[in-house]
């Protein structure tokens, strides 16, 4: 049955007939029925010019025929504002294991206004999607249209709040819309897609987590409409969409697709606590779903999210104040083995880690729940650093790309290991058996388990797991089992090197089957032999320390095995690399980025933090290593590998100025005064408004949005006559959490009203609308001409999860009424300037100073008051504080370096930093729970002079800093990437 490149079959009949169905051209997706060819796994993808399918079955994708588990990793170009950093990040993903990395693309970062779309600077998709497949990554790419992402209305950009028609539905000025981004969207993805060789997009997901309107036809026909969208754009890649939860929503032939047939793929998330057990998902799980055994039994089993931390909402609600050291602390390495073996025992063969990197909010990003700080607990830190977690990344990571056989596993017969729970599945191609053996109590469980003909001995530590495999392939010999858990196998040069990885200090048994008796040498670490002749089997025991070294030659096979037994540390300095010549293996430092054999010479690049040896398995002729463009000098060993013969340095020393002196001063919101020209303000004149809130009857439109002011701080100035009578003023306003108002009447300070610190009860609240009732002075209740002057500070807009247009509760003054009197009011209304060319629209809000440009390096501050800090001012509003800062990083150092504030928790302010214009992100003195904050380098000059400005906003009720405020150097290493300035 042919089919033409941009068609695919979705049908599961056909699978469940056995029927396969292969494209006609060699960037056809194909689906494939029961079986496929066995063999290694699809080398690092690239863009390559080439034509190549995308197929899949039950078990796993199918490229090019090849099996392909992804284990994909989530970050976000729009959190790391440094497009140079883009690339260090991919690359230390790829490192670790990891074969593809996942994207969200957010409206709002890309689109001022309607027909506005910006993909320069810092928003250069097509520049990531590069970098994606220079560092040999698969991309899953996701634009929306909404993607959630604890984002400023879950991506939807501000001026959306002001349209026609209810989002995430089919009424048409949304959709029209939503065609307008996809168009730009897609205009860059067409140009990098695997299928036809311009790059890596393996995957791409419309819509998110939308489960609202599942069973009507308004949903049915969004999604139909995005499908056809898409297609019709030229994406001929498998298409899915992400179900919150496993609920069996938008499985394949929910919707009609209107003749545009192509690859659907089903997928789900899952967040699961710490606390609970890990669910049984995937092709074996259970629980009532739609379509039988899984909601989708004909596609394999696939999570676009599966948590790899968790966020932290303003006051570290969730994690006691302590931020994201406790996310990472509660998910753990332990957390990892135990959740994702066990969603790699129930057949889950897409799986993709939310967050890996979670980076930072920046500006104006972040949705009203979460503070700046995006760490997520992730495995790498907002600050770029690995992390323990990364430990079963790296291990689970390269086992999947390495060793084939995970890619189609089968539910074998049950067996049972007292105290764990076990789950036992087989390869029906190679006979390979897998274990999981996953401890759920709180204590170590050691016990035995029936395999391979013996029962093994195994301990699990409290609330971990631990992999177990028999009868699998170690290149030319066959494992028949081992305690160890097996990372990866790869033929370099002249033998068969095996990576068995556990515990440090774990006594392991590794057993091969050898037809002969083989020639064994230990030739480092704590390990004994013996060979049975009549079983046929060499068993290995060590004590895991370092790194053990057995070479095991003869026995049957004429070609050696190097077994290395790596503790968990020392398995996170074993990096293998795929090339051209063949695979290549590195042992030592810190970070391997890139491995290339050129003749008789391999060069290689990547940090040391501390000083570091360097060994290299290279193929055949290779006699030459280079690190960093630094030829080494090396000597053979006995393993069959190259090693440097003197260590790599580490990190030299990172020095960091104080920021006690140089600091300028300057009060702002003139606003408030009764003088102040507000001529050229908008005036609020509107009766009616697309927000879900309701306008007071007899009263304008007060909303920021509907008067183009979308992000931050929004002014008011209400200009009325006759206050006489007038006993208080009611300011009902609405802003998202930590939000606050505050006034003045005729230039006198009313009072400042804050939104509450959530609570585990009202954290997924919303909108969070309040009324500020201030009581008018008396000398102040007069006739005449009188201006009551408002500042709200907006957390930004809801996010829009259950496709109520939530993003379009108002934002700003809603309200306003006096007791006593009932003056007519003229409303006149100021925001953000013209969004910023280059920082785009989120940076900046509607404070006077940053009107005026008083965040940007170049502005003259010289006639500033000269002040130090700490400071201890009271007054209600705004002041600005700034100051310069050179640095001297040496070269050939990646510095990460952050900023920190620290203050007297009583003291009631928030200060916007600014570095080199651009806002990154908001500290709250008296709520935290963040208190250091990532400058990334691009933005941070870390050798040349830098620009700190910060806006503070107090209440006036307690003194008010900054307080102490200083650099910390995050982490640093001997290496990284060239960093471009961003500018």
């Amino acid at each position: 049955m042919p089919l033409t490149r941009r068609t695919f079959s979705s049908l599961a009949g056909t699978a469940a007939l056995g029927l396969a169905l292969t494209g006609s051209g060699g960037g056809t997706c194909a689906y494939a029925a029961h079986t496929a060819p066995t063999g290694p796994a699809p080398g690092p993808p690239g863009a390559d010019g080439k034509r190549h399918t995308i197929g899949f079955d039950r078990h796993s994708l199918l490229v090019d025929g090849k099996r392909l588990v992804v284990w994909s990793g989530e970050m976000h170009p729009f959190r790391l504002p440094s497009p140079s950093l883009w690339r260090d990040v991919l690359q230390k993903m790829r490192a670790h294991g990891y074969n593809a990395v996942s994207i969200y693309v957010s409206w709002n970062y890309h689109s001022p206004a309607p027909g506005h779309y910006d993909f320069t600077g810092v928003r250069d998709l097509d520049l990531f999607l590069r970098m994606a497949a220079e560092t040999g990554l698969y991309v899953i790419l996701r634009p929306g249209p909404y993607i959630n992402a604890e984002v400023d209305g879950g991506g939807f950009p501000g001026w959306l709040t002001v349209t026609e028609g209810t989002a995430r539905t089919a009424h048409p000025t949304y959709l029209r819309h939503v065609d307008e981004w996809l168009t730009e969207v897609n205009r860059i993805a067409a140009r990098h897609q695997y299928t036809d060789g311009s790059g890596t997009i393996l995957l791409y997901q419309i819509e998110n987590e939308y489960d609202a309107h599942v069973a009507e036809p308004t949903g049915r026909a969004y999604m139909a409409h995005l499908y056809r969208k898409v297609r019709r754009d030229g994406i001929d890649v498998p298409l899915f969409h992400n179900d919150k939860g496993r609920n069996g929503y938008w499985t394949p032939g929910s919707f009609d697709t209107g003749g545009e047939k192509g690859g659907w793929l089903y997928g789900f998330d899952g967040y699961p606590s710490p606390s609970q057990l890990p669910p049984d998902w995937g092709h074996f799980g259970s629980g009532g779903l739609k379509g039988g055994a899984t909601a989708s039994p004909w596609t394999p089993g696939f999570v676009p999210e599966f948590g790899g931390g968790w966020f932290d909402p303003w006051g570290g609600v969730w994690f006691k104040g302590k931020g994201y050291a406790e996310s990472r602390r509660t998910r753990d390495a332990a957390y990892e083995r135990r959740f994702y073996l066990t969603n790699l025992a129930n057949g889950i063969t897409l799986h993709n880690v939310y967050m890996t990197f979670g980076g930072t909010s920046w500006g104006w990003l972040p949705a009203p729940v979460v503070y700046t700080s995006y760490d997520y607990g992730a495995a790498f830190d907002e600050a770029r650093n690995p992390t323990a977690k990364l430990v079963p990344m790296h291990q689970l990571g390269h086992l999947l790309q390495y060793v084939p056989d995970f890619a189609r596993l089968d539910r074998a017969a049950d067996v049972e290991a007292a105290g764990l729970k076990v789950y036992h599945l087989t390869n029906p191609d190679t006979g390979a058996h897998v274990h999981v053996l996953r401890n759920d109590t709180d204590a170590t469980v050691t016990s035995s388990l029936p395999a391979a003909g013996t029962d093994l001995p195994v301990t699990v530590p409290a609330r971990d797991a631990r992999l177990l495999a028999t009868r699998l392939s170690l290149g030319r010999r066959t494992l028949r089992y081992s305690t160890a858990q097996p990372m990866l196998a790869l033929t370099v040069g002249r033998q068969d090197i095996a990576v068995l990885t556990g515990r440090p200090g774990e006594a392991t048994r590794t057993v091969l089957e050898c037809s002969g008796r083989p020639t064994v040498t230990v030739l480092e670490g704590n390990a004994s032999h013996t060979y049975d002749d009549d079983d046929g089997a060499l068993r290995v025991d060590a004590r895991l320390g370092g790194l053990t070294r057995v070479l095991v030659t003869g026995g049957g096979v004429d070609v050696p095995l190097l077994l290395l037994l790596a503790d968990d540390n020392t398995s996170l300095r074993l990096w293998p690399r795929r090339t051209p010549s063949g695979p290549v293996l590195v042992y030592g430092p810190a970070l391997l980025r890139t491995a290339s054999p050129s003749g008789a010479a391999v060069r290689l690049t990547g940090d040391t933090v501390g000083a570091a040896d360097v060994e290299v398995w290279a193929p055949r002729g290779i006699r030459d290593v280079t690190w960093n463009g630094r030829a080494l000098a090396t000597r053979a060993t006995a393993s069959g590998s190259l090693r440097a013969a003197r260590r790599l340095p580490g990190v030299g020393k990172v020095t960091l100025p104080a920021l006690h002196g140089g600091w300028r001063r300057r009060v702002e919101n003139p606003e408030s005064a009764p003088g102040f020209d507000d001529s050229r303000w908008r005036r609020a004149v509107r009766t009616s408004s697309f927000s879900t809130t309701p306008v007071p009857a007899g009263q304008p439109v007060l909303f920021a949005d509907d008067y183009g002011f979308h992000y931050g701080d929004v002014w008011y100035r209400g200009h009325f006559r006759d206050a006489r009578g007038a006993k208080s003023v009611s300011l009902a306003y609405s802003t998202g959490t930590q939000g606050l108002l505050m006034a003045w009447l005729d230039g006198k300070p009313l009072g400042t009203h804050r939104m509450p610190v959530p609570d585990n009860s009202t954290i997924r609240q919303g909108s969070w609308a309040d009324t500020a009732v201030f009581a008018v002075p008396a000398k102040l209740r007069t006739a005449g001409a009188h201006v009551l002057s408002v500042l709200v500070r907006r957390m930004q807009h809801d996010q829009d999860g259950k496709a109520l247009d939530t993003h379009k509760v108002a934002r700003g003054l809603t309200a306003v009424s006096f007791k006593g009197a009932s003056p007519r009011v003229g409303w006149r209304i100021q925001g953000e300037a013209a969004p910023d060319p280059v920082r785009g629209p989120l940076n900046n809000g509607g404070l006077y100073g940053e009107r005026k440009g008083w965040h940007l390096p170049g502005h003259p501050d010289r006639g500033w008051e000269a002040v130090v800090l700490p400071r201890a001012d009271r007054r209600q509003g705004v002041t600005w504080y700034r100051t310069s800062f050179a640095l001297a990083v040496p070269a050939g150092i990646d510095a990460s370096i952050g900023l920190v504030l620290d203050d007297d928790p009583a003291r009631a302010y928030r200060v916007q930093i600014f570095l080199n214009g651009w806002n990154m992100g908001q500290y709250v003195n008296d709520v935290g729970p963040q208190h250091t904050f990532v400058l990334p380098n691009g933005i941070l000059r870390t050798r040349g002079t830098n620009t700190l400005a910060l806006a503070v906003l107090a209440d006036g009720t307690t003194a008010s800093g900054p307080g102490d405020v200083r650099l910390t150097l995050l982490g640093a290493a001997a290496g990284g990437v060239p960093v471009s300035p961003v500018v």
